[in-house]
């Protein structure tokens, strides 16, 4: 189970990369323009994804910054919020590579953010929710890139497992 999370991680900060060398051209205007999705901009969808992974690896480690609202803008400054993302991707691949199959056996609780109520539960799926999460709204963010004109980026699981990086789990 180990190797499995592992790759995902991997996998996830190979996607937010691919993703953020797709915006990096933006201008500000475009970067911030309301574009219908969920978080509205490139900028809103971006920090959301940043915020909610802040949010997750406190309840997991105990540590860090947990934002108190899903919305919150963490950064305006793409070339900041770039900065902040490489981060916290090595903050993630490093602690699953230091998790034990035990860990991901066993429970953990943390109390939500939107209604504040305190869950018991499995590491394991919540740490599956934390990558099927990112992979959501990555999604969403690529969806405003293209809209905004920018080349599809591929961004599949197995392209990434034919990377020299991604063949250590493919």
């Amino acid at each position: 189970m180990k190797q499995h999370f592992m790759m995902f991680a991997a996998y996830n900060a190979w996607a937010n990369a691919r993703i953020y060398d797709a915006a990096a051209d933006l201008g500000e205007e475009d970067f911030n323009r309301d574009m219908g999705a969920f978080f509205k901009s490139a900028m809103g969808t971006l920090n959301h994804l940043l915020v909610t992974d802040r949010i997750w690896m406190k309840r997991f480690t105990g540590e860090g910054d947990a934002p108190a609202s899903l919305d919150a803008i963490l950064f305006t400054d793409f070339g900041r919020l770039r900065a902040a993302r490489e981060a916290e991707d090595r903050r993630i691949v490093e602690w699953v590579g230091h998790l034990s199959e035990k860990a991901l056996g066993g429970r953990f609780t943390y109390m939500t953010a939107t209604d504040m109520k305190t869950i018991s539960q499995r590491l394991a799926p919540a740490l599956a929710h934390l990558f099927n999460h990112q992979t959501h709204h990555r999604g969403q963010a690529h969806a405003i890139l293209t809209a905004l004109g920018r080349p599809s980026v591929s961004l599949d699981l197995i392209y990434f497992q034919r990377t020299e990086d991604g063949r250590a789990f493919a």
